[in-house]
């Protein structure tokens, strides 16, 4: 993907077009989004649990493995075999959604739990005719 990089201002002037001035760039998307590429996936997102914070029901998410997990931190589990996306609760072991309609689900000591990772970033597709958003 090439971008030309130009600061758009409301006004109108007679001055040339600030484009003039800049060359094509490249733009690589794995290079603004993924710092740690051997520890990263992505994920989608199935359900509504988390639309308090931004995230939807399709968004895409990306994970880090390297991160240091903290208190309150979006993270991807594995919980008795199932991949959640919820916040985390260390102190109370608690994985928390942010909508009202799910409560908290306690992590117990014979759960299967593991953190796959914390979300990074959330992507959103806003064109229903795009393969990757029905998918």
């Amino acid at each position: 993907m090439k971008v030309i990089p130009i600061y758009i201002a409301g006004g109108i002037s007679g001055f040339e077009s600030p484009a003039a001035e800049y060359q094509q760039r490249p733009l690589s998307l794995d290079e603004l989004l993924i710092t740690h590429p051997s520890a990263t996936f992505i994920g989608k997102v199935q359900g509504d649990s988390m639309i308090g914070i931004g995230i939807f029901d399709g968004d895409l998410v990306i994970v880090d493995r390297s991160c240091s997990i903290k208190n309150g931190q979006v993270i991807v589990a594995n919980l008795n075999g199932e991949f959640v996306c919820k916040m985390i609760d260390l102190k109370r072991r608690l994985l928390l959604s942010s909508n009202d309609a799910y409560p908290d689900v306690v992590i117990n000591q014979y759960d299967d739990f593991s953190i796959e990772g914390c979300v990074v970033y959330s992507i959103r597709c806003h064109d229903e005719a795009i393969n990757l958003c029905s998918h």
